[in-house]
C-alpha cells in the first residue's frame, strides 16, 4: 500500500532551495518529490523518506499468507531432529576434562 509516485518531480534550483527551505520541506513531507539543479544541470533528487509502520493489519498479513506454501509441522519436526543437535553443551566439561581448571595449579 505504497503512494503512486508523481511521474515527473518539480525541478527547483539551488537558490529555490536554499529560499524556499521550509516550503520545499513541508512538500517533501507531504510525498512530493524534486529535482534540484545547479546552473541548470540536474546535480540531485529530494525524495521523502519511507516510513516504516510498526505493524500490519490482519487483513493484510493474510492477503500476503495466501500465496505462502502450508507447513508441515511433524515433518519440519522430524528435520529438526535429525539434523539439529538439542544436546546441551557446557563449554566448560572439555576444559575441565583437559585440566586447565585443576584445583592444584602451581
Amino acid at each position: 500500500m505504497s503512494m503512486p509516485e508523481p511521474c515527473s518531480p518539480e525541478q527547483i534550483s539551488q537558490r529555490d532551495l536554499r529560499n524556499r527551505s521550509a516550503e520545499i520541506m513541508d512538500a517533501l513531507e507531504r510525498g512530493e518529490r524534486f529535482e534540484v539543479t545547479r546552473n541548470g544541470h540536474h546535480i540531485g533528487d529530494l525524495v521523502p523518506i519511507r516510513r516504516r509502520r510498526r505493524a500490519v493489519s490482519r487483513a493484510e498479513f493474510a492477503a500476503m499468507s495466501r500465496g505462502m506454501p502450508q507447513l508441515d509441522d511433524r515433518k519440519f519436526r522430524a528435520d529438526l531432529d535429525r539434523y539439529a543437535n538439542d544436546d546441551l553443551y557446557d563449554p566448560y566439561d572439555r576444559a575441565y576434562g583437559r585440566g586447565e581448571f585443576a584445583e592444584n595449579q602451581p
